[in-house]
């Protein structure tokens, strides 16, 4: 009787056992062959003055939805997947300022905005034209993206084979006006991890080096100083993905290529110039410089009335033969009207414009709309050279995701480091009206071509948001070493961002895309299952035991009845 019992339960504990093991092969099989994993970047998320905006949630786990879905259809539960060139910037506007309820919103890059891809085939399929334009729709996008406080996740990702397929799936499932929903089958996107973190007491970073002038014999006095100054860091819709190739990658290419070429001069003590060149790379540039403004605090008093006037270079790559100089005195004050006469000298020989803006500062108003303010709020002469002909808004302009390698000219910032170069110089030497190219093309002091490509190849690679850059971030010290190649007493100051900025964390992250099968599917699947077990059950039941057996299993046991003593 015992070893009975003993078979029935080794027969039980081998079907429960298969079962189990189909079970576990099934999900396993559908789980591999319904997933794709694909990099997204999460739009910033950040307060100012306390205020939130960006997008405050980083977590997905919705259906996907196209911009074929019939109008009035609930989207509160779907992940809406938008091409950027096929983008309908009325119908993004009306999601976010109405703030209609959505599972979160998707937007599909071109494949040439991605600075890890080297394939440059993914440039030459776009027109001019056609960059143009996908450059404005970026920059409206962004303006309207980075203002806005939305409540539901907002992710960057770059069109390739696999995402494209299952956007076309999406829009065929849509277009048959079948909402994707638990009973219909679709795809569903997932993005899992902890929730956004405050960046607490963010990082900037400025980086200084000198060119030390020649003091005559005898002489006591402070030599005066000009100071080339651009700041490195950027800000933009996707912080993954703000490498600002021109704003202000072109700035920096051509502060460390004119360091290079000074410190040619300057190494030499018959040609160094009875001037103390100043070189000053600056952190918190879409923070109302606020790198710059505590740099320019450290100087003591007798540095800062040293400087001459400084010259800060910002966006100089995209321009075509026109460039600005924007400064906070009058023109018709003496050391503005000689640093304008000085350039447009230069400029006249170059075959560049260049035009004199004014905008005087409010020291009441705590917004910097260039960096040359900062140093005319301590009555330091200054002036911006720029590409720009007015000042942009408050995070505007600053590396989004239009600023890439490809609406860059390399050109444009070659003659713009021989402009300032050249205009320097002849201050420097007492070279005014006269026409003498210090910087000639094929000398030993010509601009480098070569060393400017590569420098811009880096820096557009290299996401460069300051609250995401440490103290002793790789970049930082790869701007250091380059800066301490070509000058000396090369210092690096630590600061903390300005309070009235709060960043937060998770600026990048993995989307799971699942083919999620139908209910009506998923019931038909469990019927054939279970009809199957069943089967396989009632087999090895009669095979092992017998016909009898098997129906005694189903049979009501005879009940116990405890008789009374």
């Amino acid at each position: 009787m015992s070893s009975g019992k003993l078979r029935e339960r080794q027969m039980l504990e081998s079907i429960y056992s298969m079962i189990a093991l189909v079970f576990i092969l099934v999900t396993c099989i559908e789980l591999c062959d319904a997933a794709t994993v694909v990099d997204v970047y999460r739009l910033i998320q950040y307060d100012i003055s306390g205020a939130p905006l960006g997008s405050r949630f980083a977590t997905l786990n919705h259906h996907a939805g196209s911009l074929h879905l019939p109008p009035g259809v609930d989207l509160s539960r779907t992940v809406v997947i938008i091409p950027v060139h096929e983008l309908n910037i009325t119908l993004v506007k009306e999601f976010i300022a109405q703030r209609k309820p959505l599972g979160g919103l998707l937007f599909l890059l071109p494949q040439m905005l991605n600075f890890e891809n080297r394939d440059p085939t993914s440039e030459s399929k776009y027109q001019i034209h056609e960059k143009k334009l996908i450059k404005n729709v970026l920059v409206e996008l962004e303006r309207l993206l980075i203002y806005a406080n939305i409540p539901y996740p907002v992710y960057f990702a770059f069109e390739d084979d696999d995402i494209d397929a299952v956007l076309a799936d999406v829009k065929r499932n849509d277009a048959s006006g079948q909402p994707a929903t638990a009973t219909t089958g679709s795809y569903k996107l997932v993005v899992s991890g902890p929730e956004p973190k405050r960046i607490a007491s963010p990082t900037i970073t400025n980086i200084q080096g000198w060119l030390p002038g020649l003091k005559a014999d005898g002489d006591l006095n402070q030599l005066p100083t000009i100071a080339i100054v651009a700041s490195y860091d950027t800000f933009g819709t996707a912080p993954a993905l703000s490498v600002g190739s021109d704003s202000n990658g072109s700035g920096i290419v051509a502060l460390l290529e004119i360091a290079r070429l000074f410190s040619l001069l300057y190494s030499n003590p018959k040609t160094r110039g009875r001037y103390n060149l100043l070189f000053g790379l600056t952190s918190g540039g879409p923070y109302n410089y606020n790198g710059t403004h505590k740099w320019l605090r450290s100087f003591d008093q007798r540095l800062r009335e040293s400087i001459d006037y400084a010259i800060c270079l910002n966006s100089i790559g995209s321009w075509d033969n026109k460039l600005w100089i924007h400064v906070s005195k009058p023109p018709e004050n003496a050391f503005i009207k000689q640093i304008f006469e000085g350039f447009s000298t230069v400029a006249e020989e170059l075959g560049i414009e260049v035009s004199l803006k004014h905008k005087k500062i409010n020291i009441s108003n705590p917004r910097v709309a260039w960096e040359h303010e900062q140093f005319s709020r301590l009555r330091v002469t200054a002036a911006t050279l720029t590409e720009l002909s007015a000042p942009p808004e408050l995070l505007e302009s600053t590396g989004g995701l239009s600023d890439s390698r490809h609406f860059v000219n390399e050109d444009a910032i070659v003659r713009s480091i021989k402009l300032v170069a050249e205009s320097i110089a002849r201050h420097v030497y007492g070279y005014q009206g006269k026409n003498i190219q210090i910087f000639a093309d094929d000398t030993s002091l010509a601009v480098n071509a070569p060393y400017i490509r590569s420098w811009l190849d880096i820096l557009s690679q290299t996401p460069r948001v300051a609250p995401f850059l440490s103290k002793n971030d790789p970049f930082v010290m790869a701007l250091k070493k380059e800066l301490q190649a070509h000058t000396h007493e090369v210092n690096v100051q630590h600061e903390v961002l300005d309070e009235m900025f709060t960043i937060y964390d998770l600026t990048k992250a993995k989307l799971n895309i699942y083919q999620v099968a139908s209910v009506t599917f998923d019931l038909l699947l469990l019927l054939v299952l279970g009809s199957y077990l069943i089967t396989l059950f009632t087999f090895l039941v009669i095979t092992t035991r017998g016909l009898d057996d098997l129906i005694s299993l189903f049979r009501r046991p005879p009940s116990r009845k405890v008789k009374a003593v």
